[in-house]
C-alpha cells in the first residue's frame, strides 16, 4: 500500500495506526526510513521537494526509489504487509515518472495507492506548532503570515495527476478513521484500478 500525500499531511501517522491496529504483518518503508539510511552528501533524496532545485541529485534519486520498489517487492514475496509513507511529484528539472514506473512494477499485486489529503491551512498549524523535522523552522509561517513556498509547491505538485484507489482528508479523520476506511476499500474490492491507470503513463524506457 502506497500513502502518497505532502509533508505533515499525516501519512507517517497513518502508518503507525495500522501497524498499530490493523491485521497483518505491517512493515513501513518510506520517504523517512530512506533518507535516514542515506548519506548526508545525498540528502534529502527521496524526499527532495519540488521545484528542480537539485537536478544533481536526480540520478541517485531515480535509482533509490527503484531500490526502494524492489525491497517492497521483496517483502511482499515473503508475505509481509507493505506501507509505503511518501510524497511522490513529478516536478525535477525534468519529468522523471517514478511513480507511474513503480505502478507498472505492482500491476498484478495486491497493492493499492492511496491519497493522504491535508488543507494547507492544516499543514501550517502543525509546522508552527513545532513538527518541522528535517525541512528546517523556516517552512514555518513568517511574520508576514505568509506560508512558505516549497509548501505551496507541494501542495500543489504532490497530488498530480491526482490517480487513486482512495482519498482521504487528515483535517476531518483521525489516524484510525483513515486506516479503517483504507482496510474497507481493500476488504470491500475490486483490485486496484489506479495502478493501472499511472502505469499506463510510463515511458517506453524504463529508467525514465
Amino acid at each position: 500500500m502506497i500513502l502518497n500525500g505532502a509533508p505533515r499531511s499525516g501519512k507517517s501517522t497513518i502508518a503507525r495506526a495500522l501497524q498499530a491496529r490493523a491485521d497483518g504483518e505491517w512493515v513501513n518503508l518510506g520517504v523517512d526510513q530512506s533518507m535516514r539510511s542515506t548519506p548526508a552528501h545525498l540528502l534529502p533524496g527521496i524526499g527532495l521537494r519540488p521545484g528542480g532545485e537539485r537536478s544533481d541529485l536526480e540520478p541517485f534519486i531515480v535509482r533509490a526509489y527503484a531500490a526502494l520498489y524492489d525491497s517492497v517487492i521483496a517483502h511482499a514475496d515473503r508475505c509481509l504487509d507493505v506501507v509505503v509513507d511518501v510524497g511522490h511529484h513529478d516536478s525535477y528539472s525534468a519529468p522523471l515518472h517514478i511513480l507511474p514506473n513503480a505502478a507498472s512494477r505492482l500491476v498484478g499485486r495486491s497493492a493499492w495507492i492511496i491519497g493522504v489529503r491535508c488543507p494547507i491551512e492544516t499543514i501550517m498549524q502543525r509546522r508552527d506548532n513545532g513538527d518541522s523535522k528535517q525541512d528546517g523552522t523556516y517552512l514555518t509561517t513568517d511574520s508576514t503570515g505568509a506560508i512558505p513556498e516549497p509548501v505551496l509547491w507541494w501542495q500543489q505538485h504532490v497530488h498530480d495527476p491526482g490517480i487513486y484507489d482512495l482519498e482521504v482528508d487528515t483535517s476531518s479523520m483521525s489516524p484510525t478513521e483513515c486506516w479503517e476506511a483504507i482496510a474497507a476499500r481493500i476488504d470491500s474490492g475490486p483490485p486496484s484500478t489506479a495502478l493501472l491507470r499511472l502505469a499506463a503513463l510510463a515511458p517506453a524506457d524504463p529508467d525514465r
